[in-house]
């Protein structure tokens, strides 16, 4: 697919019927209630972004992750997006997806073109309202990873989302000691992919399927 292809159709998808929800659905725990409904309950919600980071290589069109470094926290050693808290100094929370991008993994703020927002997903466990954003580079940015805040950075073909083959489940233990089952993930870099980074990911994957 072209270049300018792709992105018509990609920003006519974001814009037109995004696939929300439904899609999340699809790499939820079972014990994972919709964003929607968890925020009818939620208290000290705190407004967060992450960037979604589209590039071209070659032929196809790459995205990138990080790893998060080991550290007492709850999303110790997660793979995600560069991403986190809207700061007061952000004028909105694309300003605060590409300033996290900067700081994370050194793309400058004004690069990038926004090709629109996906749908918003709340984390319980740390009370995070993540606005995902989707940015374009028509070629591999420039990357420096931040060694405070991003233990590696990684990197896969889009289109490789589409596959059934990457979707697997696996068991998870936090730090309380608690197990939970049968978690959906991707696999990706060689990394489990889950969390509110699958459901991202998942809306992203019926995106790409729905622009055949």
């Amino acid at each position: 697919m072209v270049e300018e292809l792709f992105l018509d159709k990609i920003k006519q998808e974001i814009s037109e019927r995004l696939p929300g929800e439904s899609a999340h659905l699809r790499m939820s725990p079972e014990h994972r209630l919709l964003s929607s409904t968890a925020l009818k309950n939620a208290q000290n919600i705190r407004e967060s972004a992450v960037a979604i980071v589209l590039y071209r290589i070659e032929n196809r069109i790459e995205c990138i992750l990080t790893q998060r470094p080991i550290y007492a926290g709850n999303h110790s050693g997660q793979v995600s997006f560069p991403g986190g808290k809207k700061d007061l100094s952000d004028e909105n929370l694309e300003a605060t997806a590409r300033r996290e991008c900067f700081e994370e993994i050194g793309i400058e703020r004004e690069k990038g073109i926004l090709l629109g927002k996906l749908t918003d997903v709340y984390i319980p466990v740390s009370g995070f309202l993540v606005k995902p954003f989707v940015f374009y580079h028509s070629e591999l940015p420039e990357l420096i990873p931040d060694k405070r805040e991003v233990a590696e950075i990684l990197r896969f073909s889009l289109f490789d989302l589409k596959k059934e083959t990457l979707i697997s489940y696996t068991e998870i233990k936090l730090d309380d000691g608690t197990i939970f089952r049968n978690i959906p993930y991707f696999n990706l870099a060689n990394k489990k992919v889950w969390g509110a980074t699958a459901l991202i990911l998942s809306e992203m994957k019926e995106i790409l399927v729905n622009m055949e």
